[in-house]
């Protein structure tokens, strides 16, 4: 019967797409890497989703992010997401986490429902956290290194932690997960070398911070404010969901 999925369904066949209605994502992020990861994963076809995020929209969003738009500035990026994809398909059921992932609240995510896991958090610790907790269950995960400071989407490329080069993310990734005996990791990065940000105050969060009064986590804590584009994250994002299509459907 034609539905919504049906041009899908003739690529990969029914068996697929079903699946892909079975299947649970969880998508650690909701930013500009995480949110085209849903966007792409829910018009496939996925059923089930948890999303993780604890901060809000923010203006200086619009140049990447696909639930950024002028409406959704100040409200909180999971919900935003979640609502868009339930305007794609209402069928789809969803469980919405407002916090930020660290391992002192790791005890709160079920990792044994998931049939995969998206890693699109900025933080070193939250990441190493979700590939240990991923990796111990036998779940598939896959991890976003460096998208900010870059402007050639295609340089991104999916590989194993271990065949990196270039992204400085992924070199500290590399470190801390020999540490810890991990052998392999699944991972979506660049091998462009980063651009150095203008440093410019006039339009700088550092004297213009616009982050909503309240804010936990506010983008002048970093060490450095990154650039970023409209089509970095979003290649990124895409070529995640791509990936994970890929293994959840055995389709290669």
């Amino acid at each position: 019967m034609l539905n919504q999925f049906s041009r899908t369904q003739l690529l990969y066949g029914e068996e697929a797409i079903e699946k892909l209605s079975a299947s649970r994502v969880a998508v650690f992020g909701i930013g500009g890497v995480g949110g085209y990861v849903c966007e792409a994963l829910v018009r496939s076809g996925v059923g089930h989703f948890d999303l993780i995020d604890d901060d809000k929209v923010c203006l200086t969003n619009l140049n990447r992010q696909i639930l950024a738009t002028r409406k959704t500035v100040g409200k909180y990026k999971a919900e935003v997401m979640a609502e868009r994809m339930k305007e794609i398909n209402p069928d789809v059921d969803i469980r919405i986490h407002k916090c930020f992932f660290l391992p002192e609240n790791a005890d709160d995510f079920q990792f044994g429902e998931y049939d995969y896991v998206v890693d699109a958090v900025d933080t070193v610790t939250a990441k190493l956290e979700l590939i240990m907790r991923s990796q111990s269950l036998n779940v598939p995960i896959i991890s976003a290194m460096g998208a900010g400071n870059k402007i050639d989407a295609g340089r991104l490329k999916i590989a194993d932690i271990y065949d990196t080069q270039v992204c400085p993310l992924a070199r500290v990734m590399r470190h801390e997960l020999r540490k810890r005996g991990v052998r392999k990791l699944k991972v979506v990065y660049s091998d462009e070398q980063p651009i150095r940000p203008i440093e410019d105050m006039s339009i700088s969060c550092r004297t213009h911070c616009i982050c909503p009064p309240g804010a936990q986590h506010k983008c002048t804590e970093r060490r450095d404010i990154p650039g970023s584009t409209a089509f970095v994250p979003a290649v990124a994002g895409l070529l995640i969901a791509g990936e994970i299509v890929k293994e959840l459907t055995s389709f290669s």
